[in-house]
């Protein structure tokens, strides 16, 4: 599940990716971002990503293995984000996923290092969703 919703991002699929999430989804990025995780909407969250993706050249989102037990998801990750004009911004982690009836219900980022080009993507559309509505 976890692999199909990045691809999914990679072609810019977003009925796949929403496809892939309970309606509302237990988010923790505070490794990358900091902040504090958060319950988001799911049309949300893949509506900050529309955003994101639609500054750039491409993204490629590398998985695995991925193991799955008792309702619990796990893969490495490593994800390239290339600008226009080539810089990238490159995210190596481990993500978690919470399934429920098939779909991610919660979304957890364990980061262990970013580079390239750091400005990528800027301190205000990092995460619209603080402080947003939480169901």
């Amino acid at each position: 599940m976890i692999t199909r919703m990045l691809h999914a991002i990679d072609r810019l699929d977003w009925t796949v990716v929403r496809e892939s999430f309970a309606p509302v989804v237990a988010t923790d990025y505070t490794s990358l971002w900091g902040g504090e995780p958060a319950d988001v909407r799911a049309e949300l969250l893949i509506a900050q990503w529309q955003e994101f993706t639609a500054n750039l050249a491409a993204t490629h989102h590398q998985t695995g293995p991925i193991v799955v037990s008792d309702g619990r998801a796990e893969t490495h990750v490593t994800a390239v984000h290339w600008l226009p004009n080539g810089d990238a911004w490159t995210v190596h982690g481990h993500y978690i996923a919470q399934l429920a009836n098939g779909k991610i219900a919660a979304l957890t980022l364990q980061t262990f290092r970013a580079s390239g080009h750091e400005g990528l993507p800027t301190v205000e559309a990092r995460r619209p969703w603080d402080g947003a509505h939480r169901d």
